[in-house]
């Protein structure tokens, strides 16, 4: 039976938003939870990769336990935005700075965001954040990978996980395919040591997305509010 998930925290991202095109993919996240070990090396990439500050994480793994002895089952469960196909965060953005792309990703124009934060109170999956004055992990000043990388953009703003947007858009100018080729797809998929995690269109039915979910029985986080996440958490053989 279905794993009883009833996850209350999400793993942060966020992202500038690019002008929206004409795109044929719609992206979206596997993560099968019977490979997942609860390394957080998803965890880890994705704070190198952003290099958000201390205490703010775009990608989380809970530590669930479900059912009752002596049947117990213990489950790790990564989380992060859902880029969801409805996303509540985009009807409530006063100045439409949160958006949902035609690939799929929901991207923030920090230009645009004033830090209301009323997406970060509308988001069900609580994968929003906001910082109102830069923070490194030794002190006032950042370390060579947190300098490559520190955006003063996003201070006082909303932000979250983006799918690793800059390598989604450098897929579009070198042809390259997200979840096949390393360089354009996200830095939690390249990094999970089992295996757990995809990435891929799921309008290609050829897609490793595509083929993963046809193939098992998969479930989306609090489906019921009609959000449409794009992470599908697969648990069992279809």
């Amino acid at each position: 039976m279905q794993p009883a998930l009833a996850p209350t925290s999400c793993g942060w991202r966020c992202a500038r938003s690019r002008a929206r095109r004409p795109h044929n993919d719609r992206y979206a996240m596997t993560i099968d939870l019977r490979r997942c070990v609860g390394c957080q090396t998803c965890t880890a990439a994705c704070k190198n990769a952003n290099a958000t500050p201390p205490g703010v994480q775009w990608r989380r793994v809970l530590d669930l336990e479900t059912g009752e002895f002596p049947d117990v089952r213990r489950s790790f469960v990564p989380v992060a935005c859902m880029h969801c196909d409805e996303p509540p965060c985009e009807e409530v953005c006063p100045t439409k700075a949160t958006t949902k792309r035609p690939d799929g990703l929901v991207a923030i124009d920090y230009d645009t965001c004033i830090g209301c934060a009323n997406c970060v109170m509308a988001c069900p999956y609580e994968a929003r954040s906001i910082v109102h004055e830069a923070k490194f992990a030794y002190g006032d000043k950042p370390i060579k990978s947190e300098e490559v990388r520190f955006d003063p953009s996003r201070i006082s703003v909303s932000m979250k996980c983006t799918f690793c947007i800059d390598r989604i858009d450098l897929a579009a100018k070198t042809g390259q395919v997200p979840g096949r080729d390393p360089d354009v797809t996200p830095a939690c998929v390249n990094s999970c040591i089992s295996g757990a995690m995809a990435f891929g269109d799921l309008d290609d039915p050829n897609s490793k997305v595509s083929r993963l979910i046809a193939e098992n029985k998969t479930f989306r986080m609090h489906e019921e509010l009609g959000t449409g996440p794009g992470v599908y958490y697969i648990w069992d053989k279809g």
